[in-house]
């Protein structure tokens, strides 16, 4: 049998993508290979949860276009399918000087996003959250909080009703194209479909080459380290309460992330991971270092950013110094309040001249479509990022 399509890849992206190619070609065939024994175990499994209004992008990017489209998609995924979800809003807070003046530029950007912001005096944060202190804020209402592994079931079960196939703990072994098809094979099986989606998040890079695809980036896992707050600090923060990113920085930064389970989380710092789905704090593996220790890219975003760098790692072996960073917003936090979390790994994708790829990445062919980078919020973005790529197939190929 040849089926209509093969999506590799069971996080929320080729899950969307899937669900998507089925309603838009009813009783066409499709299977999705997911090499985990259960759906959206990686990235889509460990992120925060926040359903991102898009205040922080370049107007005009992909990024920004897809999380506007992508939040209200998932609103409405979730009212569809009674997934319990929250819009709690979200408070950038400004901490001296130099972040207020920051906050006005993202502010402007804000609206050229044609994002609803409001500016927030210090009284009024005071006094909508009496345990935050900063000079000001902007204040996001539409920001939201959800189970992503609960939309990823939802998902699992629309892909199932519209006939699709779902393959669990199947590693995809080989990839190769032809004329008429994609031949798929996994250890002892094969499977041939017309067209190809891969969605491979922290693997994309190998599955690319795999496939036979040249390819100028390499994948570099950043590990994110999460703490959680007692439950009797859950009431702590009634919005979720970011930093103003600093644009010199590549990532944004230590915030308190309101969970839908009602708990509180801190985090995330940014360090190099030695294992790409290595989530417990000493994984290793050599072969994921060996493969980013060789890539040239590497090293020129080390020592691009080796002041953060040293910063982040410091705050990963010193719990004291990860706390300064919480309480520069949230003073009354205690060594004792950062209890362990599980942590997330960001697949990054860095070019050879060493650039962090912020912006999503496709590399296409008559017959496949690699997702090679998709960054937050690809969660929240998801929906849109599936109707784009089943667009770019449906004009590209026999």
């Amino acid at each position: 049998m040849i089926f209509d399509y093969c999506v590799i890849g069971g996080g929320i992206v080729g899950l969307a993508t899937a669900m998507r190619l089925l309603a838009g070609r009813p009783g066409s065939s499709l299977i999705l290979i997911e090499k985990e024994d259960a759906l959206g175990k990686h990235q889509t499994g460990h992120n925060s949860g926040v359903i991102h209004a898009g205040i922080y992008y370049p107007p005009g990017s992909l990024k920004a276009e897809l999380c506007r489209k992508g939040a209200e998609a998932t609103k409405a995924f979730c009212l569809e399918n009674d997934i319990r979800f929250e819009v709690c809003g979200k408070l950038l807070v400004a901490t001296s000087d130099l972040e207020v003046e920051r906050m006005e530029a993202l502010y402007e950007r804000s609206k050229q996003n044609t994002i609803e912001v409001r500016r927030i005096s210090e009284g009024e944060l005071k006094e909508r959250e009496p345990n935050i202190r900063g000079r000001g804020a902007l204040f996001v209402p539409s920001t939201g909080i959800v189970s992503y592994a609960e939309v990823c079931q939802a998902m699992r079960r629309s892909i199932a009703a519209l006939g699709g196939d779902i393959r669990l703990s199947t590693r995809v072994t080989g990839i190769r194209e032809s004329v008429d098809s994609v031949d798929i094979a996994s250890a002892g099986e094969s499977w041939q479909a017309k067209k190809l989606v891969v969605c491979g998040g922290l693997q994309s890079d190998r599955l690319a080459v795999l496939a036979g695809l040249s390819i100028e980036h390499r994948i570099v896992p950043f590990r994110g380290e999460y703490y959680r707050l007692p439950a009797a600090k859950n009431d702590i923060v009634r919005h979720l309460i970011y930093p103003v990113p600093d644009p010199a920085l590549p990532f944004l930064g230590v915030h308190l992330t309101r969970m839908i389970d009602g708990s509180v989380t801190v985090g995330p710092n940014a360090v190099i991971g030695f294992a790409r789905e290595g989530y417990p704090r000493l994984s290793i593996n050599l072969a994921d270092m060996a493969d980013y220790a060789l890539f040239p890219g590497f090293w020129k975003t080390v020592f691009a950013n080796r002041k953060s760098a040293v910063t982040e790692l410091r705050n990963s072996l010193w719990k004291p110094g990860y706390l300064e960073e919480c309480r520069k917003y949230c003073p009354s936090l205690e060594l004792a309040d950062l209890l362990p979390h599980e942590a997330g790994i960001r697949a990054q994708a860095v070019r050879k001249d060493g650039a962090l790829i912020h912006d999503f990445l496709f590399a296409q062919t008559d017959r496949m479509l690699h997702v090679c980078n998709a960054p937050s919020p690809a969660a929240t973005s998801a929906i849109p990022i599936a109707d784009m790529i089943v667009e770019r197939m449906a004009n590209k190929g026999p």
